[in-house]
């Protein structure tokens, strides 16, 4: 399994004397937020069956001095939780008066399914299936529409934070368009994440809309649905302090620079399989998410609960454990290991592109059947 994720140093530069007429105020919900300062601002979604009120907490930090404005979001999936705790950290320990730009913060998108502990909607639709959104339509479509026009719209940059759907876990990795897309492969390389891989937009996903009106958004996955993952979100944290480094929204302390070893480049993956059960039993293996498997090698067994019988299961490919189940109870024909490769491990049965695309590796781009 790759190692712990970076450490980042960042300057805490001294506050500047406050002068608000040389940078302007931020506009957001009909409410502005000053240079150098951090509000909360409640965007209204809806009111409940019972009159409650339902609002879309955003975060803005306007930095003290001009820059590009990024975004931050979380749970657009409401039971997707490491990237709320990943925003928390950040929250914690940025400040308004040291950044250039803004950062907009949405640590909870989808606040319905959060509350319930769901992926989806009340009306069990996927937030992520529903953009660019409608102002008249479903209550995800309005939800979609909200965040388009009042965070991405006002964006050049956005990191959408993601896990793996519930019992499945994911290696921290960023997914994007990076081949065709040279600006996402370069702020992708500055996020760190060990694994980059090409996920084509899916229609009515974030990403999708957000490319439309040019704002490149990366996807990070990570951990588990329901479930905080130590590693995924230490990954995320410092992933997310070194995209805004390479946009010079923030700097690093004097003197400090990032050791070698950690500014070595993600392994490009642009294809990706899942390993599925040849019977009905109990999953037994020792692989971990980011092991190296090889064709054909046997990376674990389902056995007969009832029998001494066990059946062996092989890698289809060589290439990288980029996410697995953790149920150990399956049924014949689950997905149990997705195996993640580059172009050079291809052996000519099908191409890098069509295997990414026939069958997507459950998670931001996640269908309920594949």
């Amino acid at each position: 399994m790759f190692g712990g994720c970076r450490a980042l140093h960042v300057r805490k530069a001294p506050r500047p004397l406050r002068n608000d007429n040389v940078r302007n105020p931020f506009s957001i919900g009909g409410l502005s937020v000053k240079p150098g300062e951090r509000k909360l601002i409640d965007l209204p979604i809806a009111r409940l069956s019972n009159h409650a009120p339902v609002t879309l907490p955003v975060h803005v930090l306007h930095g003290s001095q001009p820059g590009p404005t990024m975004f931050v979001c979380a749970a657009i999936h409401g039971d997707e939780l490491n990237g709320v705790e990943i925003i928390r950290r950040l929250l914690r320990t940025l400040d308004p008066q040291s950044i250039s730009g803004t950062l907009l913060c949405v640590p909870v998108v989808n606040v319905f399914g959060f509350i319930s502990r769901s992926r989806y909607l009340p009306d069990r639709r996927d937030l992520n299936r529903s953009f660019p959104g409608s102002a008249a339509g479903s209550l995800a479509a309005r939800l979609a529409h909200l965040f388009m026009t009042e965070i991405v719209r006002r964006s050049q940059i956005g990191i959408d934070l993601h896990t793996a759907a519930i019992h499945r876990v994911n290696l921290p990795q960023i997914r994007c368009v990076f081949r065709k897309r040279p600006r996402c492969l370069e702020l992708g390389t500055a996020f760190g994440a060990e694994v980059m891989l090409e996920s084509p937009e899916r229609p009515g996903s974030l990403r999708e809309a957000a490319r439309h009106v040019g704002v490149d958004v990366l996807s990070y996955e990570g951990g588990e649905g329901l479930r905080f993952d130590e590693f995924a979100i230490r990954a995320g944290v410092g992933g997310v302090t070194g995209v805004m480094l390479k946009m010079q929204m923030l700097e690093t302390a004097d003197g400090v620079e990032l050791p070698s070893d950690e500014r070595r480049p993600p392994i490009l993956i642009n294809a990706s399989s899942w390993v599925r059960a040849p019977e009905g039993g109990v999953f037994r293996t020792t692989k971990r998410i980011g092991d190296a498997v090889n064709a054909d090698e046997v990376v674990g067994h389902v056995a007969n609960p009832f029998e001494d019988i066990a059946a062996e299961v092989r890698a289809t490919r060589r290439g990288i454990i980029i996410g697995r189940t953790t149920l150990p109870i399956v049924n014949m024909g689950d997905a149990l290991l997705n195996i993640g490769w580059s172009e050079e491990f291809n052996d000519g049965a099908i191409s890098p592109e069509r295997e990414v695309l026939e069958e997507p590796p459950f998670d931001e781009d996640e269908e309920v059947v594949d």
